[in-house]
């Protein structure tokens, strides 16, 4: 039986609060890929698993041509919810705190819409719930094994707290940073607090090596180039009496090109093991490249806008919010392989829906499912909802 726009968006918001209070973290989505398959099967929309918990189905499968592919995230984080919302996680430590149980539902949403208007699609439309986003490098796993087969493009979204609900950016070129980590391990010779000439103090070149590294994209990094270096922790732990023999460095980096990351992590090396030489330390500098840049193509990302047009309205650009936002996405490894675009859709409407993603007041803006329904729908090719906007 075909629901209708107004039953298919409470359903997807029913669907969407049923999973935020089931979270499971990267390469854990065992329920949630469970119950998107058996929603799929309900709908009599064919799938098939990918990468062992993702799922890739189809719509219009017998239509002629390469299809159109929209993709949503599944992974929780390892948070502990501090809302009070009636449907709080219930799984102690984990929480859907990025809202990519929104980003699933949604895509629920748009597989019922399209099966509904299957009839008058023109081509195939995949559909990709992907596991791991988080760090897990799902959409690298999910294309090894064939979630772009017979794909031309590929779009998707996220939830963006700090743009107003109702705006959005997708520009042609970067959206969103590049990441990676670094871990710096010093090691000097300990011995008593008293007898500091005695030792090779770790504590201080790690100071040191702490302060050089702020330095970095100030002065060896061009002001054009938008990248971000912080250290996060320093583990030194030791006896109140006690110099120790190592010290350990971590840190994150956000970059928007590949020779921008080149360029990061050579400074990064550098200035690790040459700063702690001068306090006769030495330093291990261990780098660990995690997403690259995602970087929208240029005719899918005007494709991308003419939808948002038609979904959230004329006014619908957040010209404020500037790109690339220096946060990352795994969304890169498909934009790597296919053309395709990404965007970002705001979600604060005055209500509560400020809190940053990754925070544990953080929950999803239901009023997203119907306005980013309509967008997949425009890029789908499907007919919109009758009506305005949410």
């Amino acid at each position: 039986m075909t629901q209708t726009w107004s039953q298919i968006t409470e359903t997807a918001q029913v669907f969407r609060r049923t999973l935020h209070q089931s979270p499971e973290l990267s390469w854990q989505e065992f329920n949630t890929a469970k119950a998107i398959r058996s929603a799929l099967t309900e709908l009599d929309i064919p799938w098939r698993a990918c990468a062992k918990l993702g799922t890739v189905a189809t719509v219009g499968d017998a239509l002629p041509g390469k299809s159109i592919a929209l993709r949503a995230d599944m992974d929780a984080l390892p948070i502990q919810e501090a809302t009070e919302v009636d449907w709080k996680s219930k799984t102690d430590g984990c929480m859907h705190a990025c809202g990519h149980d929104g980003h699933t539902a949604t895509l629920f949403a748009s597989a019922m819409w399209l099966k509904a208007h299957e009839n008058e699609l023109k081509r195939p439309i995949t559909l990709i719930f992907q596991p791991a986003e988080e760090g897990g490098h799902g959409a690298k796993r999910m294309i090894d094994d064939g979630a772009l087969e017979n794909v031309a493009e590929i779009y998707g979204w996220h939830n963006w707290p700090a743009i107003p609900f109702g705006k959005a950016v997708c520009p042609e070129g970067p959206i969103m940073a590049g990441n990676g980590t670094f871990r710096i391990t010093l090691t000097g010779k300990g011995g008593h607090a008293s007898q500091p000439d005695l030792c090779r103090d770790p504590v201080l070149a790690a100071s040191a090596v702490t302060m050089s590294l702020q330095q970095v994209v100030s002065r060896q990094i061009s002001p054009q180039s938008p990248v971000v270096l912080s250290v996060t922790s320093i583990d030194a732990r030791s006896g109140d009496t006690v110099i120790p023999e190592t010290a350990t460095i971590g840190g994150s980096i956000r970059i928007g090109s590949a020779n921008d990351r080149a360029q990061l992590n050579e400074a990064i090396k550098n200035i690790s093991t040459q700063t702690a030489r001068a306090y006769g330390v030495e330093a291990v500098v261990e780098i660990f490249d995690r997403y690259q840049a995602t970087i929208n193509h240029f005719e899918q990302s005007s494709i991308a806008r003419a939808a948002l047009k038609d979904s959230l309205g004329n006014d619908w650009l957040s010209s404020a919010t500037p790109t690339p936002i220096m946060a990352s996405e795994d969304f890169s490894y498909y934009l790597n392989e296919i053309p395709g675009a990404f965007a970002l859709i705001g979600s604060d409407d005055g209500n509560g829906h400020d809190k940053p993603c990754h925070s544990p007041h953080y929950d999803f803006n239901d009023r997203l499912i119907p306005l980013v329904t309509r967008f997949y729908a425009r890029l789908a090719g499907a007919p919109l909802p009758v009506g305005p906007p949410e």
